[in-house]
């Protein structure tokens, strides 16, 4: 059974690194909700009686299609996300990473985590999933009162959700949980109290993210109508500001900017994103980078769960997208994601010329600034930064 280690954040591939030597993650898209959250923008349907069966069957058929276009590599790292994937049987969640384990290697201290919900963690369930190889969840949190669970949307109470990260602490052995602020009505001391008793819960691992209103969501619509009002921007400045503060106090340092770990905490599947890696995705909707010899293909599968699995069950994959990345996109991919990360992107690890890819101008001015920092061969995003990271990467890319 796989069990986790701790891992030092690596630079992202470049294009004088083995493929072979690179962390090499499998997603697995579970789509399927209890209901649907007013702020989410994710793939997730609100579905009963849903096939187990049929949609692991799918699931081991897809990565099998994907296996044969990777084959002999060795698995770092296993996600399953939604969606909520605590609703899947033990049965089924055992059944696709067996099939993972025969497709291709799985290494002995690959991260394994499930991404859970409060309301469907069961003491037995969360055993099974450790019998079947999972070795960390992520808990969505998501608020650590009532009142504001209600407004998320979220069926699951705070008690309720204490007690899962109590259960989920004693099972596994690594555990994360997510919080949302910036929040209609929340105020910087309001914040300051949640996430303070937040950390005392905390078991190495914390996301921390700053709500975001997407387009075409519930939320979206009501802010539009003036009926959610969130904090104005200096406001969700300075909760950024009181996250870091006493995140670092606690010894979670951010290495990414909404992401908080003790050092050899990170989560390691992240990183593979954040850094450049290959991997490959199975599911509604899910998103997949794969190193096909030289070549970065980048593959999507079809949103509709339906659509998704006649088309795994005619063909053996459901995929919308399945195109070549050439290297100039796939240098601005690196550094989309890698500036996200504290320690930043190395552009002579770039598979295209830096100079093509970003305003030097506009980076020496951010640099002076503080919000850049551009020494050598280095580009990262400074602490004060990373809050605007998004106006940062508007104003530098070419």
């Amino acid at each position: 059974m796989p069990s986790s280690s701790s891992s030092t954040p690596v630079l992202p591939t470049g294009p004088d690194t083995s493929a072979a030597e690179r962390p090499f993650g499998v997603y697995v898209h579970w789509p399927f909700c209890q209901a649907k959250c007013p702020y989410c923008d994710f793939n997730s349907h609100v579905q009963q009686g849903v096939d187990q069966t049929r949609y692991a069957k799918a699931l081991v058929r897809e990565l099998t299609t994907m296996a044969q276009r990777m084959p002999g590599r060795t698995v770092s790292s296993i996600f399953f996300g939604g969606g909520t994937p605590s609703l899947m049987e033990v049965t089924t969640v055992t059944s696709i990473l067996d099939a993972i384990g025969n497709l291709w290697t799985i290494a002995p201290d690959a991260e394994i985590t499930l991404e859970a919900n409060p309301t469907s963690v069961e003491a037995d369930r969360f055993r099974g999933y450790r019998a079947a190889g999972i070795n960390r969840v992520s808990l969505g949190v998501q608020a650590m009162d009532d009142k504001s669970l209600k407004a998320l949307g979220r069926l699951h109470t705070a008690a309720e959700a204490l007690k899962a990260v109590g259960l989920a602490r004693d099972i596994f052995e690594r555990v994360s949980f997510d919080l949302i602020y910036a929040r209609p009505h929340q105020t910087v001391d309001n914040w300051r109290r949640e996430l303070s008793d937040a950390l005392a819960y905390t078991a190495g691992h914390m996301s921390l993210y700053q709500l975001t209103i997407e387009e075409g969501t519930p939320f979206a619509a009501l802010h539009e109508a003036g009926r959610l009002q969130t904090p104005s921007e200096d406001t969700g400045a300075e909760m950024y500001e009181v996250t870091q503060e006493l995140c670092e106090a606690a010894g979670l340092e951010a290495y990414e900017v909404s992401n908080h770990a003790r050092p050899g905490e990170e989560s390691r599947h992240n990183l593979v994103y954040w850094q450049g890696d290959a991997y490959a995705a199975a599911g509604p909707g899910a998103h997949g980078r794969l190193r096909v010899e030289d070549r970065w293909i980048a593959t999507q599968a079809h949103d509709d769960p339906m659509r998704w699995l006649t088309q795994v069950e005619a063909r053996g994959h459901g995929l919308a997208v399945d195109d070549h990345v050439d290297n100039p996109d796939r240098a601005v991919e690196i550094l989309l994601m890698g500036l996200r990360l504290t320690g930043g992107v190395h552009q002579s690890q770039l598979p295209a010329p830096v100079a093509d890819l970003v305003d030097n101008e506009a980076v020496n001015a951010l640099a002076a600034e503080g919000l850049l920092t551009a020494g050598g061969d280095k580009l990262a995003v400074t602490a004060r930064g990373r809050p605007v990271l998004n106006a940062i990467l508007r104003e530098i890319l070419l």
